[in-house]
């Protein structure tokens, strides 16, 4: 998309109670900026921040979690100005919000059990019991039988694989008693079997905690096609869309058009065309046009077909498609 392109559509959170609420957010590198970053997280929902590699997702959730400071733009954390308050403040704001970054920050000669101890100093309600269960679960504390609990316990970090430090720092987020989880790529690099059990675990969290909220980023959009309620994409450090995932699943839709067909569709300049987005075939190949209503599409052209699109269409044509007017 171009920089003076308006998302193509934008979630509507009028009315609802806001874990997280990102405004104009803006942070400028030599080679890189997030411009005007808008979103919001709404209370006991998990959205997804998705984009490429680059996109500018990490950056904007270092921003969020004041690892970095941004430019300008606030951070509203539970209707409180983060950006805005002093140190203290800001500390006793963010004891509601834990992450798991991508790679596993503890250093290699912590214990599992001094990162609880860590855990516990900064958050309140850190739950050891809890995090325990969850260690047991993922297979990182099992005991044989007739082995006492503290020898898995003094298991160093650097003895983990790359899956167990990531579930680590998923037992210990979830454990945290937080308000609101940041989760930055949390499946990144991880099989699928792996995988699939850190989303089962993340949805069971939510289910038994329905006032927790999440803020997951992900290039793996299957990832969030299973989790998000609502989707957030960045590319090119600006927001090009940001809607509830059944907008996305029931109403957007990819049409394969041949040469003449698109022709006529530009033709035609229906309602709603401004939205479409278009990569050209190449030879034979059919152009793919993302469509904002698939069901008005197939009402005005019959005789074209237009598939339900998935989160990776619409990245794959907002981020390298065409505007179709």
């Amino acid at each position: 998309m171009r920089d003076d392109e308006p998302p193509i559509c934008t979630m509507d959170v009028a009315g609802l109670d806001l874990a997280l609420d990102v405004r104009g957010l803006t942070k400028h590198y030599e080679d890189f900026a997030l411009h005007d970053v808008t979103f919001a997280v709404p209370a006991g929902s998990i959205v997804g921040l998705v984009g490429r590699n680059g996109a500018g997702k990490t950056t904007a959730m270092r921003c969020i979690l004041g690892t970095t400071t941004p430019d300008g733009g606030s951070v509203r954390l539970f209707g409180r100005d983060v950006t805005a308050m002093g140190e203290r403040a800001r500390a006793r704001a963010r004891e509601r919000v834990a992450s798991v970054v991508s790679v596993c920050p503890y250093p290699n000669f912590m214990s599992i059990a001094q990162v609880a101890t860590t855990w516990w100093c900064a958050y309140p309600r850190f739950d050891h019991r809890a995090f325990e269960a969850l260690l047991d679960r993922m297979d990182i504390m099992h005991q044989p039988a007739g082995v006492h609990r503290p020898v898995s316990a003094t298991r160093h970090v650097g003895d983990l694989s790359r899956g167990q430090g990531m579930k680590l720092q998923l037992a210990a987020c979830l454990a945290s008693g937080a308000d609101l989880l940041v989760l930055d790529e949390p499946t990144a690099g991880l099989d699928p079997v792996v995988r699939d059990e850190v989303l089962s675990i993340v949805r069971e969290h939510m289910a038994a905690n329905p006032e927790c909220s999440v803020l997951v980023s992900s290039h793996i959009t299957s990832d969030l096609e299973r989790l998000a309620d609502y989707v957030v994409m960045v590319d090119g450090g600006r927001v090009v869309l940001s809607a509830e995932r059944d907008l996305i699943d029931d109403v957007m839709g990819i049409a394969r058009l041949r040469a003449a067909e698109l022709e006529r569709v530009v033709a035609e300049a229906l309602p709603g065309n401004d939205g479409m987005r278009v990569i050209d075939g190449l030879g034979a190949a059919p152009a793919e046009l993302l469509v904002p209503d698939r069901a008005a599409f197939v009402r005005a052209h019959p005789g074209m077909v237009c598939d339900k699109a998935t989160i990776d269409d619409v990245m794959r044509l907002v981020a390298k498609g065409r505007r179709l007017s």
